[in-house]
C-alpha cells in the first residue's frame, strides 16, 4: 500500500475545513476513508446505529454549531439510508456534506452488488452540488467545492468516492492543464441591503397602524434589532417554529409561534394586522398569514429567491437581517401602535396556556409535562425536539431562556430526529446540560437504537446531564388528531396504537437511569431528578393521548366541529369531554376588544 492514499488526502481536507467530527456507519465502499480516519486520529468518528440517524446527527451538528455537518456512508443501502437526513438539511437550510462510497469504477454498469446510480439518487436532495471523484487529482477540488456549496447555499452537498479511487496514491498536484488547484477557504460575507429598498420598507411600515413582525431562523443574528424594532413600532412579534428560539418570549409583545401548532395570540395578530414585516422566514403555514390583501407586507431575507414565496409582499429587502434592521430602525416612526391590544392578547394566551396545562387528564396532561420544565431548564442547556404532538407542547408551553438553543426537523417534520439531534448537540458541547423532548413514536423509531450510542459515549462527557423526556401515550397522537380534524375520520387503532415499552427499565439495562411518572404532581420533582442525575436519565411520562391538538381560534373553532364528529363516531367520551373543555377555555380567553 502506498504511504499516502487519496483517502488520506480526503481526511486531511476535512481537517483543513475545521471538521472535528464525522458521523456515519461503516461498509466496504467507504473503508479506505475509515482507515484514513483511524490513521489520522482526527476528525473524531461517531458511529451511529443507522445511517439515517447519522445524517440527522450531521444536521443537528450544523444547527447547533453553525458549522458544516459531515456524514459518511457506504454505497447501496447505506447511501439510500442517508436521504431522510439530507432532505432535513435541504428543507431547513443547513449545510451538510455527505461522503458516500461507491463500487470500483471497473464494475459500474454491470449491475454489481450494491451498485446504485448515486448521481440520480441524490439529484434532487443535493441539487446544489453532487459530484463523483473519478481521479486522484480531482479529489481535493471536489471536497473544497462541496464545502463551499454547502455553506453558500445552506444545503447538502454529496461527494461520491469510488472504492478504487480512494485506494490510489494521493497526488502531488502539478501546475499543468487539466489540474485545478483549490483552497479550503470560505467567507460568508454580509449582504447589505440597497438604500432605496430600505426607504421603501420604512414608508410602508410608517403608513400602518397595526404592525406584526414574523421572525424566522434568518433572524438568528438579529435578536436585539428585532426587539428594538418591535418596541419602536408598537408591533406584535410572531415567530415561525424555527424562529422561536430567536425571540425572548417573556416580552409583552411576544405573541409566540404561528401556525396550526401555534398560539392564540399569534393567530389573532396575523389575522388583524394591517402591516406585516417578514424577517428571515419561509414558513409554509400560509393559511395562518393575513388574508392576501388584508395587510401590506415587507420581507427581509438574505436569499432573494425566498422573498414573496409565501405572501404577496410589496417591498423586497435583500440583505442580512441585522444589517437591514439597523438601516431601517432610524427611518421608522416611533409609536404605540396597537401595543395595548397586543399585550391584552398575549396576556390572554399566557393565561390560556397555563389553564390548558393544568386541565386534568389521565394520567398526565402532556402540556403540563413540558410546562414544568420552565424555571428548571438550566440557562446553559441545549434542547432537542422530536416531531409529533410533542412539537405542539414545545411551541406552546416551553419558554427558552435567552441563549438556549432548541432544534427540530421543522419543514421536513421527520419523526426520529430527537435523539440524533440531542447527541450531536451534546458532542459539540459536552459541558452543557442537554434535554430531549420526544414522543413514544419518535423514540421507538430511532431513539431506542441511539440510546445505545448514548450509553457508549456518555462517560466521556464533562457534564453527564442528558435528560430524555418521553411523552408516552401509546399513540401516534398527531396523526390520530389529524384524522379526526381533516378527514372527520375516527381514530384507526391498527395504524395508531403503539406497543407499551418500559423505557426507563430499558435505560437501566444500558447502565443509564430513569423513572416512570404517572401523576401530574410527580412531573416537577422528576424533572429535578433528571437534571441533577449523574448519568443520562429517561423520564417515561405517561400522558393522555386524548388531549386535543386544537389549532388557534378562529380556525380551531371550525376544525373542532370535525373533531367532535369523529370522536362521537369513535364513542370516545373522554376525548370529547377534553376537546369541549379546551374549546371552552379558548373561547372564554379571547379578550373583548
Amino acid at each position: 500500500m502506498a504511504d499516502r492514499l487519496v483517502a488520506d488526502g480526503v481526511v486531511e481536507r476535512l481537517a483543513a475545513w475545521g471538521v472535528d467530527r464525522v458521523f456515519g456507519y461503516s461498509g466496504d465502499g467507504i473503508n479506505p476513508v475509515l482507515g484514513a480516519l483511524r490513521r489520522a486520529g482526527s476528525p473524531e468518528f461517531i458511529q451511529a446505529r443507522h445511517e439515517e440517524n447519522a445524517a440527522f446527527m450531521a444536521v443537528g451538528h450544523a444547527k447547533y454549531t453553525g458549522r458544516v455537518g459531515v456524514v459518511l456512508s457506504t454505497q447501496g443501502p447505506g447511501a439510500v439510508h442517508l436521504l431522510n437526513g439530507l432532505y432535513d438539511a435541504r428543507m431547513d437550510s443547513v449545510p451538510v456534506v455527505a461522503l458516500v462510497g461507491q463500487q470500483s469504477q471497473t464494475v459500474l454498469g454491470s449491475a454489481y452488488q450494491q451498485e446504485i446510480d448515486l448521481q440520480s439518487l441524490f439529484k434532487d436532495v443535493a441539487s446544489g452540488f453532487r459530484q463523483q471523484v473519478n481521479s486522484p487529482d480531482q479529489a481535493p477540488m471536489v471536497i473544497d467545492r462541496a464545502f463551499k456549496a454547502a455553506l453558500a447555499t445552506r444545503s447538502p452537498a454529496v461527494v461520491i468516492l469510488p472504492h478504487d479511487v480512494q485506494q490510489e496514491p494521493a497526488p502531488e498536484l502539478e501546475h499543468e492543464h487539466g489540474v485545478i488547484p483549490s483552497a479550503p477557504l470560505w467567507s460568508r460575507g454580509t449582504v447589505i441591503p440597497q438604500d432605496q429598498d430600505v426607504h421603501d420598507a420604512a414608508a410602508l411600515l410608517n403608513a400602518g397602524s397595526k404592525l406584526a413582525l414574523l421572525v424566522g431562523q434568518g433572524a438568528r443574528g438579529a435578536q436585539a434589532e428585532v426587539a428594538a424594532l418591535a418596541e419602536k413600532l408598537g408591533a406584535a412579534v410572531v415567530t415561525s417554529l424555527l424562529g422561536k428560539l430567536y425571540v425572548d418570549e417573556t416580552m409583552p409583545w411576544a405573541a409566540g409561534t404561528m401556525g396550526h401548532l401555534g398560539t392564540s395570540a399569534s393567530g389573532w395578530a396575523m389575522a388583524n394586522c394591517d402591516s406585516l414585516l417578514i424577517i428571515g422566514s419561509n414558513d409554509p403555514w400560509t393559511e395562518f398569514y393575513p388574508p392576501p390583501g388584508a395587510a401590506r407586507a415587507v420581507q427581509i431575507d438574505s436569499d432573494a429567491k425566498a422573498i414573496g414565496n409565501r405572501y404577496p409582499v410589496e417591498v423586497a429587502v435583500t440583505g442580512d437581517a441585522a444589517e437591514s434592521l439597523r438601516a431601517l430602525l432610524p427611518l421608522v416612526h416611533e409609536r404605540l401602535g396597537w401595543r395595548g391590544e397586543v399585550e391584552r392578547h398575549v396576556d390572554a394566551w399566557r393565561t390560556l396556556s397555563e389553564a390548558r396545562a393544568f386541565t386534568a387528564a389521565s394520567p398526565v396532561n402532556p402540556e403540563r409535562a413540558i410546562r414544568e420544565l420552565n424555571g428548571r431548564l438550566p440557562g446553559n442547556a441545549q434542547v432537542a425536539v422530536d416531531v409529533g404532538s410533542c412539537v405542539y407542547w414545545y411551541a406552546r408551553q416551553l419558554h427558552l431562556p435567552p441563549g438556549v438553543p432548541a432544534h427540530l426537523s421543522s419543514t421536513l417534520a421527520s419523526m426520529g430526529c430527537g435523539l440524533p439531534y440531542g447527541l450531536a448537540a451534546k458532542l459539540s458541547a459536552p459541558d452543557r446540560p442537554l434535554v430531549v423532548l420526544t414522543g413514544d413514536g419518535g423514540f421507538q423509531m430511532t431513539g431506542m437504537a441511539e440510546l445505545i450510542t448514548v450509553s457508549r459515549l456518555w462517560k466521556s462527557w464533562t457534564n453527564p446531564v442528558f435528560a430524555i423526556c418521553i411523552l408516552n401515550n401509546r399513540d401516534l397522537a398527531e396523526v390520530s388528531w389529524e384524522q379526526r380534524e381533516t378527514e372527520s375520520e375516527p381514530r384507526f387503532g391498527d395504524s395508531q396504537e403503539l406497543p407499551d415499552v418500559d423505557y426507563s427499565g430499558y435505560a437501566k439495562l444500558l447502565g443509564l437511569d430513569g423513572e416512570r411518572v404517572e401523576s401530574a404532581d410527580g412531573v416537577g420533582p422528576a424533572w429535578d431528578r433528571a437534571l441533577a442525575a449523574d448519568r443520562p436519565y429517561v423520564l417515561d411520562i405517561r400522558t393522555d393521548a386524548d388531549v386535543p391538538l386544537l389549532p388557534p381560534f378562529p380556525a380551531g373553532q371550525e376544525l373542532a366541529k370535525s373533531m367532535e364528529e369523529a370522536l362521537e363516531t369513535e364513542g370516545n367520551s373522554h376525548a370529547l369531554e377534553l376537546l369541549r373543555e379546551y374549546v371552552r377555555l379558548e373561547a372564554e380567553s379571547q379578550p373583548r376588544d
